[in-house]
């Protein structure tokens, strides 16, 4: 399957809520509840960007099959070379190399950004396809929250992993701190 990975666009939408929704809807992926509207999502993806964080789609044949980012692992000044990823793949396309894809792309989008440090927050001990693709691609289980999140009738633990990027924590952060 040739796939194409590029910079996701406010055309891409209507795809990305739709597999959003329904991994909120029927996976551990998310702990949220209910899925958010376009609007939503929309302003979330500005955020993303505005941030100067990648936001990125695969596609094949003009079909989005999934997208994936990095944001902010937390906002505090101090954590501003470290993100967290996101990746959802679409139901139909779920095991046929687009998760790997995306992560592949998104690590080499932000060591252009030279961000050094990638966390993976994975819902639910139980995604072994999450955490062996995030495995696969340099990343170190770090550690589990047990029973953190309550969904789809039952307590759900997160799995914790990490990747360095680029330079690391050998050399001070070449990141500015952002005004506000």
């Amino acid at each position: 399957m040739t796939i194409l990975i590029r910079p996701s666009a406010e055309s891409d939408l209507d795809a990305i809520t739709a597999i959003y929704a329904h991994a909120v809807t029927h996976g551990t992926a998310s702990f949220e509840l209910d899925p958010p509207s376009k609007t939503e999502m929309a302003g979330r993806r500005a955020a993303i960007l505005e941030g100067g964080y990648p936001y990125i789609v695969a596609e094949k044949d003009g079909t989005i099959l999934g997208y994936a980012y990095a944001g902010a692992y937390r906002t505090r000044p101090a954590y501003r070379s470290t993100v967290e990823d996101s990746i959802y793949v679409a139901p139909s396309a779920q095991g046929q190399g687009v998760g790997r894809a995306l992560l592949a792309a998104l690590l080499d989008e932000c060591e252009a950004r030279d961000f050094r440090l990638i966390v993976a927050v994975i819902g639910d001990e139980d995604s072994h396809g999450s955490i062996a693709l995030h495995r696969s691609l340099g990343f170190e289980l770090v550690g589990v929250f047990k029973g953190i999140g309550y969904k789809h009738g039952r307590w759900l633990s997160t799995v914790l992993m990490q990747r360095t990027l680029g330079h690391g924590i050998e050399a001070p952060p070449t990141r500015p701190i952002a005004a506000g």
